[in-house]
């Protein structure tokens, strides 16, 4: 139910924005988030936010570099990724959390706390 875009090829210090489409709906009031895996490698949380798009979070590796946003109107998720380095090439996944969060919640780290996942966009960034 979760369908992201954008991924490719690109060079160190570039840009790229991830899109992922929801269904809408309740969706509009999930946290939402983006995870990211490398070959070998587990995969890793990399920013999330709330339903309002007001509280976003982010994994120390991207902060300052990448932002996450939301468009409920549009039943879209964003990460717009800037200065991007060879260490973030990977498989980009968007997450929804269908739990019940308290207001101003700005999204889990955790995998488990995410019920769905879109199928991955690449991102290779060369050097």
């Amino acid at each position: 139910q979760l369908v992201e875009s954008g991924g490719g090829l690109v060079q160190a210090g570039d840009s790229l924005r991830l899109s992922c489409a929801t269904p809408g709906g309740n969706f509009n009031s999930y946290a939402m988030g983006w995870f990211r895996q490398s070959p070998g490698k587990e995969r890793e949380f990399v920013a999330a936010i709330d339903w309002t798009g007001t509280a976003p979070s982010y994994a120390e590796s991207v902060k300052g570099r990448f932002a996450i946003s939301r468009d409920n109107a549009k039943n879209a998720l964003y990460l717009q990724m800037n200065s991007l380095k060879v260490e973030d090439t990977a498989v980009y996944y968007c997450a929804a959390d269908i739990g019940v969060r308290p207001r101003g919640y700005s999204g889990s780290s955790l995998e488990d706390d995410y019920d769905y996942w879109g199928q991955g966009t690449q991102v290779t960034v060369a050097s």
